[in-house]
């Protein structure tokens, strides 16, 4: 199979490194607007890789590369998906990116009817959190007969912590922000609900050394499983783990008005508090250096008339050898994955569709761990 890559930055990366190792991938499209960038990446992946510049913006230039192609990783801003996703429908290939917005996963499934006409499947937030997670609680789900709760609980972070913020930017600051001001959707006594961010405080413990933990409500990891799983679960939440007195910190800025991308007067002169906060993380915050990714889902509920609980859990780690983050494994994996299943037929279903909706929990699950990406699973 041939499988384009939409973007040469650090997902990009950690998904052509994936794909190359492939025996059924015979080549690998690298498509950036920087064809140095490309041609770089292309060098470092090897002989299967080549490189093309492309706009991802300019629908032509997009037309023409989707038709060389089985299957697409688009692992650029979340602001060109919709383009994407139509552009897979026109040229009937298969497609799938790492989300970043609700707003704009929601125009995109407005397009599934399309997509399942033109034969093909598309599958937004196939990254980790939504994606990867999204997959387990489906799972978990599927194990149980009833389900009570849903707990979904997931952190970017520095091996060595430092401060202020004891934060690093693991991914785009535009992405990390809207976690942290867009509402939060849960379901709350079986219903829907719009819950804010940066509240819902609670205390955590990992395998050390990362010990004691803070997590708390973020938007954006939910995706569309409320959606998927109302009358079915009646709890279901998503919170981001931290490391203690982060959450706090981001609350003031939030609440100071950091956060706000409204225009202020400042001396004459119009300023989003909002892009100056991004620039100033941008500057200043540490090089993420080593980094972990820690993962549990909690699926509580009954098999038969037994009370059952099954918890997943990942701690994964900065790669020494490879040189990749965690977090470009965890997040550029499954999209690497899903490119996979889309082309070679086990994911089956054609549309528009989102992880929980169209991804074989057990063969993906296998596939990840085959990776590395070491899921440990229990049942009590």
């Amino acid at each position: 199979m041939k499988v384009l890559v939409m973007g040469s930055g650090q997902m990009g990366k950690g998904a052509a490194y994936d794909l190359a190792k492939q025996e059924s991938v015979e080549q690998i499209i690298l498509a950036d607007i920087d064809l140095k960038c490309a041609e770089a990446l292309a060098k470092e992946v090897g002989p299967k890789a080549i490189a093309e510049r492309v706009d991802a913006k300019k629908r032509a230039e997009l037309v023409k590369v989707f038709s060389k192609v089985d299957s697409v990783v688009s692992a650029v801003s979340y602001t060109v998906n919709k383009l994407h996703t139509e552009v897979a429908i026109e040229t009937g290939t298969h497609m799938c990116d790492l989300g970043g917005n609700m707003f704009v996963v929601e125009e995109q499934l407005g397009m599934s009817d399309q997509a399942k006409d033109a034969g093909i499947t598309v599958v937004p937030d196939c990254g980790v959190a939504p994606g990867m997670v999204s997959v387990l609680a489906r799972h978990g789900i599927e194990y149980l007969d009833r389900i009570d709760s849903v707990k979904i609980r997931v952190g970017g972070l520095q091996q060595d912590p430092r401060p202020p913020l004891n934060y690093s930017l693991i991914f785009a600051v535009e992405g990390l922000i809207n976690e942290y001001v867009e509402p939060c959707v849960a379901i709350r006594n079986g219903e829907i609900v719009n819950e804010d961010p940066l509240i819902g405080f609670e205390e955590l413990t990992f395998p050390e050394p990362f010990g004691k933990l803070e997590a708390f409500n973020t938007s954006g990891g939910t995706s569309t499983l409320p959606q998927t799983y109302l009358g079915k679960v009646n709890e279901l939440d998503y919170k981001t783990i931290r490391y203690p007195g982060h959450g706090h910190k981001m609350w003031c800025l939030l609440k100071l008005g950091f956060m706000n991308s409204n225009e202020i007067d400042i001396d004459g002169k119009k300023v989003s508090p909002r892009r100056v906060l991004e620039k100033l993380l941008e500057n200043n915050l540490p090089p993420s250096g080593k980094d972990a990714t820690l993962i549990r889902v909690m699926v509580e509920g009954w098999k038969g008339t037994e009370s059952r609980k099954i918890e997943y859990e990942v701690v994964d780690l900065y790669d020494d050898t490879t040189g990749l983050t965690s977090m470009m494994r965890t997040t550029s994996f499954p999209a690497a994955v899903t490119a996979m299943m889309m082309a070679d037929g086990r994911i089956t279903e054609r549309g528009v569709l989102t992880p929980e909706r169209c991804i074989p929990p057990e063969l993906f699950i296998e596939e990840l761990r085959s990776r590395g990406i070491d899921i440990k699973q229990k049942i009590v």
